[in-house]
């Protein structure tokens, strides 16, 4: 790694079935990226990659394989020639990978054949920053870091391409278990308002900016389970959502959940961009999800015939 962007961490899908333990599970904030990147160059869906935060970086590559960028389009070049988001690349050793200032989206994916190996921490190899574990020692990947791989088990010199979803600024929202303890305007301009994504978010939380949300009663609540993608909103009112690093209890209440299947959506938000948010009932979010995993099984589908 010879310049490894504003935040740069190894990171697969993630630890799960550990939150009653206290265990959060980390992994890729765009998550629907990282998958497509690993299909395309022949990994599991899990494999670990590299999630690049705020470009520009720069990598050298030190073995022959295969990579794949995904998420936020940086105008990428290899040895100087530009290579497109979502497709596949044969790499040689001694090549150099450069990554621009994203001009679409926040975090890139690097996923590589054979994947990242780092060692197995509860199940993942994905950094959490909060705890200290997973990845490279539980911190960021730094300038001289030499990340080690896997044997792939597909070998591929062939090119190969698929077409990303559409990234946007309108997150679907479900009302949370406290959404009715807020006063009307409250409510109301949760999802008539514009939210700034402020500079203080992280991979733990995006703080909003924008009208103070007021409860109408000011009683104390008992501590509760969150997981990502619950916006909770503090004393001052202002809402925070939860990310990918979310810490596995609080006891803020809960005005919304954003849906499954926009969570990548939100973490390719920039700081200082401003969102909506688009009320959503149970039924479209399930629906959004199986239009979501559709996809994914075409663009499986769409792999496996190249």
């Amino acid at each position: 790694m010879l310049k490894p962007a504003v935040q740069a961490t190894v990171q697969d899908l993630g630890r799960h079935g550990l939150r009653h333990l206290g265990v959060g599970s980390a992994g890729a904030m765009d998550r629907l990226s990282l998958t497509i990147g690993n299909w395309l160059v022949g990994n599991d869906a899990g494999a670990a990659g590299l999630e690049l935060c705020m470009p520009p970086a720069r990598i050298r590559m030190d073995v022959n394989c295969t990579i794949a960028l995904t998420g936020a389009d940086c105008a990428a070049r290899l040895d100087g020639i530009s290579i497109d988001v979502g497709r596949r690349v044969a790499v040689e050793a001694g090549q150099m990978l450069d990554l621009s200032a994203a001009r679409l989206g926040v975090r890139a994916y690097l996923c590589i054949s054979g994947g990242i190996d780092v060692p197995v921490v509860l199940g993942s190899r994905s950094t959490d920053l909060q705890a200290g574990m997973g990845g490279l020692g539980g911190r960021l990947v730094r300038r001289g870091d030499v990340l080690p791989l896997l044997k792939p088990a597909i070998t591929y010199r062939e090119t190969a391409g698929v077409l990303l979803p559409e990234m946007r600024r309108s997150i679907r929202v479900m009302p949370g278990p406290e959404f009715e303890r807020f006063g009307s305007a409250s409510r109301e301009a949760l999802f008539q308002a514009s939210w700034n994504v402020t500079t203080h978010s992280n991979r733990m939380g995006y703080r909003l900016q924008g009208p103070a949300l007021i409860r109408q009663d000011g009683a104390e609540m008992r501590s509760h389970a969150v997981f990502p993608g619950v916006v909770q909103v503090p004393a001052g009112g202002v809402p925070i959502v939860l990310m990918a690093d979310a810490q596995v209890t609080g006891g803020y209440p809960r005005i919304a959940s954003v849906i499954a299947a926009d969570l990548w959506r939100l973490a390719q938000i920039a700081p200082g961009t401003s969102i909506q948010f688009e009320r959503c009932t149970r039924a479209e979010a399930l629906a959004a999800l199986q239009k979501q995993q559709n996809y994914l099984q075409r663009v499986q589908r769409s792999l496996h015939a190249h």
